[in-house]
């Protein structure tokens, strides 16, 4: 048998990654959102993005080869357009 303290701390971060997990399924993605504008984004990553569509950022996340680092760099972009698009040159 395993440690309980270990396994508690397992069950604790599974259930923050579910939550995590809610919460992009929840983030919308527009449909006239430009991956090409999303600095930082590989070739790859975009051009899957671009052929998938996908409507939500947990969609997103189930797409071969979209990385976590993807899915936050989509994610400060989609920020950046909630509060009004570009920062100061």
């Amino acid at each position: 048998m395993g440690d309980p303290g270990k396994v508690r701390g397992y069950i604790q971060r599974q259930q923050s990654q579910v939550e995590r997990f809610a919460g992009l399924e929840n983030k919308c993605i527009p449909e006239d959102l430009d991956y090409d504008a999303v600095v930082g984004l590989g070739a790859e990553v975009r051009q899957k993005l671009k052929q998938v569509r996908p409507v939500s950022l947990g969609q997103a996340s189930r797409i071969s080869g979209v990385t976590p680092a993807a899915l936050s760099l989509l994610l400060v972009a989609l920020e950046k357009r909630k509060r009004g698009g570009r920062t100061a040159p």
